[in-house]
């Protein structure tokens, strides 16, 4: 199993839609809301140099952005 977490925002529609295809594909992942979690976003920043979200990291290598065939490959899913 791989080890995925997700930095977001509520009202981000690419991350809903990041959440929504992981929740499809039976991926258990943990997320972290930065527009509250001021320390959450300073390790987002820290990892990617920005503030854009959603940012997922699969088994330590961070992606921004939502893009599903590029979600669907570090993850292993056909």
């Amino acid at each position: 199993m791989k080890n995925v977490s997700i930095y977001s925002t509520p009202t981000c529609t690419y991350c809903n839609m990041a959440k929504d295809f992981m929740k499809k594909n039976n991926v258990t992942y943990t997320e972290y809301n930065v527009a509250t979690d001021l320390a959450k976003r300073k390790e987002m920043i820290d990892k990617t140099g920005q503030m854009g979200v959603p940012v997922i990291v699969v088994d330590g290598q961070a992606m921004v952005g939502f893009d599903k065939d590029t979600l669907a490959t570090a993850l292993g899913i056909k």
